[in-house]
């Protein structure tokens, strides 16, 4: 990894531009989603048909940022990046000129593979060109790039359907990210992730080096899986079913349960941002996301065991997320850490994947609970993984990245 060269502007412009494309990548998820009632309408489909769509997406993305990994290792951060991208916008396009349900189906799959380039193609290019001094707060904008990426997805889809049409609306969405795409290639010198001084020739390793799995199977990197794996069934677990849940055991109404959820939400973007600051300040890592963690899970415990006023039970939802929220930037130099140079496309292709494993396993095992009449259990699971999701981090401390010589 080199320093960047062109100091605090550099860094920005690199920040900018890959913050941008995480917008999309996360503004795309939930283009359809919007939409859903007005889509069940006009094409004659129920629900659960409507579900499918994005667990097709979700899969075809899951299964497919490993590989991409070794796409951006082989062939370049930058150019998977402008082809993921160019490849989800044109697949919203599609969709909305997609004659009929079924047509959806294939489409939605090219958009999920789009969308599975982002994490391997922005962190490789992040970590070659940030320089190291200012690593944990560009990590912590990237990530806030793609929360406002959700954020500001449901507006807009809403207000271009009610002011158009559903079709038209899709293919605006699409067509603004074909134009994004078009700005970054324009603007792809400044994501050129190789070292300075090296050659042409030598910028890409060598095809042997690129389909190497090995690194993917070091006890760091498989810990930093796994981490990831706990974190996720603990955070999208909350995010699914937190109303749900405090209804079921506190008899909590449900604004105050969406409100205390915002409220999540807002205060772990906050931390974000608090935590990037932290994470450039300081090497040990795993302690930043043990502490952080760690007084969560005590703070879901309390939500669990004790009826809170809900100024309190806002009060203590927000703090869990802002702790929850802290300490991404500092997990993130933990997997930097674990990477392999040469290999960093498919150590967080294959580390992020761990998100998307969680995501499936979190809400249901939550939906079981639930429906077996144990709320109060919902709590002590989230607090229980959490904790394994800290075991995991803590395990993986004092790992160097070892270094891959270049191609001779």
């Amino acid at each position: 990894m080199r320093e960047a060269a062109a100091g605090l502007g550099g860094d920005a412009k690199v920040v900018g531009l890959i913050s941008t494309a995480h917008f999309f990548s996360h503004f795309y998820q939930l283009v359809l989603p919007p939409l859903f009632p007005v889509l069940k309408e006009a094409l004659g489909v129920n629900y659960a048909d409507l579900g499918l769509l994005m667990t097709l997406f979700y899969v075809a993305s899951g299964l497919a940022q490993t590989p991409a990994g070794f796409l951006v290792d082989r062939f370049g951060a930058r150019r998977i990046l402008l082809l993921g991208l160019g490849l989800l916008a044109a697949a919203t396009v599609g969709l909305g000129l997609a004659p009929g349900y079924w047509a959806l189906l294939p489409l939605v799959v090219l958009a999920g593979l789009g969308n599975s380039v982002f994490h391997p193609a922005d962190y490789s290019i992040l970590t070659a060109m940030v320089s190291s001094a200012r690593m944990g707060r560009a990590y912590s904008i990237h990530t806030i790039g793609g929360n406002l990426g959700w954020a500001a997805a449901p507006v807009f889809m809403l207000a271009l359907a009610t002011l158009l049409d559903w079709r038209l609306a899709l293919i605006v969405a699409g067509a603004i990210g074909l134009l994004v795409t078009g700005m970054l290639f324009l603007q792809r010198q400044a994501l050129d992730a190789a070292p300075a001084g090296v050659p042409e020739s030598r910028r890409s390793v060598r095809p042997a080096e690129a389909g190497d799995a090995t690194p993917l199977f070091s006890r760091a990197v498989v810990l930093c899986f796994v981490y990831f794996l706990f974190l996720s069934v603990a955070m999208i677990g909350v995010q699914s079913f937190l109303p749900t849940t405090l209804l079921a055991l506190h008899d909590t109404p449900l604004t105050v349960g969406n409100t205390a959820l915002t409220t999540f939400l807002l205060f772990g973007s906050v931390g974000i941002l608090v935590g990037g600051v932290v994470a450039d300040r300081s090497t040990r890592h795993h302690v930043v996301v043990a502490g952080g963690l760690i007084i969560a899970a005590a703070l879901f415990l309390a939500i669990g065991e004790a009826s809170l006023a809900p100024v309190a039970l806002i009060g203590t939802v927000g703090a869990a997320g802002f702790l929850m929220g802290s300490t991404m930037p500092s997990r993130d130099m933990l997997v930097r850490a674990a990477s392999p140079e040469g290999a960093t496309g498919r150590v967080f292709g294959f580390v992020y994947s761990g998100l998307d494993a969680g995501a499936a396993v979190g809400p249901f095992v939550i939906g079981l609970l639930l429906d077996g009449g144990r709320p109060e259990a919902a709590f002590w699971f989230v607090a229980g993984v959490l904790t394994c999701a800290i075991l995991a981090a803590v395990a993986v401390r004092g790992h160097r990245r070892p270094s891959v010589q270049p191609a001779e």
